[in-house]
């Protein structure tokens, strides 16, 4: 009895967290406050590979924070070590408690010696 009500409730939080996902992809409403960032960044030379494994390190506990609604990462075709990160969130604060969060603080502890530029802007949904 016990692990079929934890599998219903495993089954119940998976469905939220693909809900709260499909939203950010543009599969329905998205909440009133919400924010998309926006980052380019790429690697120093000699870094590229480095740059994508930590940022892959971020992609999977990020996505799994309250406020995520998007959190997706790209890697550019035609530019070596140039990489994309799309993520949204439903508020501009929940991407602060975000750049809190141990794996955030991590990424920022590694970033400069990987990064040769990075352009970060957040964006507001309007149509």
């Amino acid at each position: 009895m016990a692990k079929k009500r934890k599998a219903r409730k495993t089954g119940a939080k998976r469905a939220k967290r693909s809900a709260r996902r499909s939203r950010g992809a543009g599969g329905g409403k998205l909440p009133k406050d919400a924010v998309t960032l926006i980052v380019l960044l790429r690697a120093r030379e000699g870094q590229e590979t480095l740059l994508e494994a930590e940022l892959r390190a971020l992609v999977n506990p990020s996505r799994r924070e309250e406020g995520c609604l998007t959190y997706n990462l790209h890697r550019a075709i035609d530019t070596p070590g140039a990489l994309l990160l799309h993520e949204v969130w439903t508020s501009r604060e929940a991407h602060t408690e975000h750049t809190h969060t141990p794996h955030f603080l991590r990424w920022n502890a590694r970033k400069d010696a990987l990064l040769a530029s990075r352009d970060a802007n957040f964006w507001k949904h309007i149509a």
